[in-house]
């Protein structure tokens, strides 16, 4: 599991986009962009940026640390700022945070990666149905001359549906990836070679190493998935079908 930090000062707010994210300062003395549990998108937000954010650094691509940090009462009581007041009140216990990059900018296409690390994000991007990746919202930093991936939480876009439908591998086996808008679409040359060999590292011991990082506290159990044992074999279940299931979802 991820190692679990303390949260000692909330720092500054960042108001891009809509779930609020703030800048955190740690008892490891590290600084942090902490995604809240108690903003609007929920816990499942959190698993996804766990689960492929950590398979992105096991492809090879440069992802900030993630860690889980443990937002105490008493700082909540003590923020000014009222809507941020409710949102940490909301976020009492464990949060998600994600190694700030100071001095880093937003990708702009000016200087890309590789075409290979171009194909690996794609791919993942496909892989985990993440349509966040657009040249709108790149979801992408520069930093110290490299391109860092962030924000994931849009992927596994099938968990949403699990309170009301269950878990249903085959029909994330069979959804369809439009990479036409992907921002790397125009870096990339060969993406077939890239699902070739992508494809051979993305094992089920590996999914369960990443699955297995999850703090149990985030995985939300339904009536068909009744505790954190069946969530996680839910999550390997539905990676595992659709990793079998290339033509349905692989960029070409």
């Amino acid at each position: 599991m991820l190692e679990t930090i303390e949260a000692i000062r909330f720092v500054t707010p960042l108001r891009e986009g809509g779930s609020l994210p703030g800048v955190m300062e740690g008892d490891d003395f590290g600084t942090w962009v902490v995604k809240f549990r108690g903003a609007g998108q929920g816990l499942k937000v959190l698993v996804a940026e766990v689960i492929v954010g950590e398979l992105a650094r096991a492809l090879g691509l440069k992802v900030p640390q993630l860690k889980v940090i443990e937002v105490p009462e008493q700082i909540a009581r003590y923020e000014a700022d009222e809507e941020v007041q409710d949102l940490l009140t909301a976020s009492v216990g464990l949060n998600l945070a994600v190694d700030f990059l100071p001095g880093a900018f937003g990708y702009d296409g000016e200087h890309p990666p590789s075409a290979d690390e171009a194909a690996t994000i794609m791919w993942l991007d496909a892989f985990t149905a993440n349509v966040d990746r657009t040249p709108a919202n790149p979801n992408l930093l520069r930093w110290h001359g490299d391109t860092w991936c962030i924000d994931h939480g849009a992927a596994l876009y099938f968990h949403h549906s699990w309170p009301s439908r269950g878990s249903h591998p085959e029909r994330f086996a069979a959804q369809p990836f439009d990479s036409s808008t992907h921002i790397m679409r125009g870096v990339v040359t060969d993406l077939p070679s890239a699902h070739d060999r992508l494809s051979t590292l993305v094992t089920t011991g590996l999914l369960t190493e990443v699955v297995a990082q999850v703090p149990d506290a985030w995985l939300e159990p339904t009536a068909d998935l009744p505790d954190a044992e069946s969530v996680r074999a839910a999550y390997i279940a539905n990676l595992v079908a659709r990793l079998a299931n290339p033509e349905a979802w692989s960029p070409r």
